[in-house]
């Protein structure tokens, strides 16, 4: 699958985006908990049965779309959007655990997501956000079992640097129990992210039958 130019520019606006709005449906935040739970120790002293809590809606993607989910799977939710008015279905997951060297340095959240966009032609197209800025000139590192992919990087992104490894990338990422991705900042700082696979199989399958 050969990057095009939709890939750098637009693909990192509309990854933040796409990924905080999935993410804000998968994981709303704890407080929108609480008063239901204050409300449920009301209802022990006989007072009227608790209204049920919803949740803020979500901001809307880039274009103007809204992210639905589609099934969640393991780690890996499958989700679709509107992108500027085209249709994009995607996979994403965030770290199962995550280190950075030296310890504790602060950063924002990573994500793998894998992208198919029917209009463009591109099915299963692998990004990864690190959640910095990588050091400029650098490569990221994907390990999946024994197979080692370098990933070229661009601002806060990381894409295959072989496409012709792309399909292969994918196909031990299905087949695999989970992928390490290293990187660095360009303030130096070192990081290593484990992604649960489980799941992603099945996510993919539901974002190529959304999106054939």
């Amino acid at each position: 699958m050969k990057t095009n130019a939709y890939t750098i520019p637009l693909a990192l606006a509309a990854l933040t985006g796409l990924l905080t709005v999935a993410f804000a449906q998968q994981n709303p935040p704890a407080k929108q908990a609480k008063p239901a739970a204050k409300s449920e120790s009301k209802s022990e002293a006989k007072s009227p049965p608790p209204k049920q809590t919803k949740q803020a809606a979500p901001p809307p993607a880039p274009g103007g779309g809204q992210p639905t989910l589609l099934g969640q799977f393991g780690e890996w939710g499958a989700y679709t959007a509107s992108n500027g008015g085209k249709k994009i279905c995607y996979a994403l997951a965030k770290p199962s655990s995550s280190a950075t060297e030296p310890a504790g340095r602060p950063r924002d959240p990573a994500y793998t997501f894998i992208s198919t966009r029917p209009t463009e032609n591109v099915r299963n197209e692998i990004s990864i956000v690190m959640g910095y800025q990588v050091k400029p000139g650098s490569e990221a590192t994907v390990d999946i079992g024994s197979a080692k992919y370098a990933m070229y990087t661009q601002a806060d992104g990381a894409w295959i640097k072989n496409a012709a490894e792309e399909a292969r990338m994918v196909d031990a990422m299905r087949r695999g129990s989970d992928m390490i991705v290293t990187g660095e900042s360009g303030r130096g700082t070192k990081s290593t992210d484990r992604y649960a696979l489980k799941g992603l199989s099945q996510a993919l399958d539901r974002v190529a039958q959304e999106c054939r």
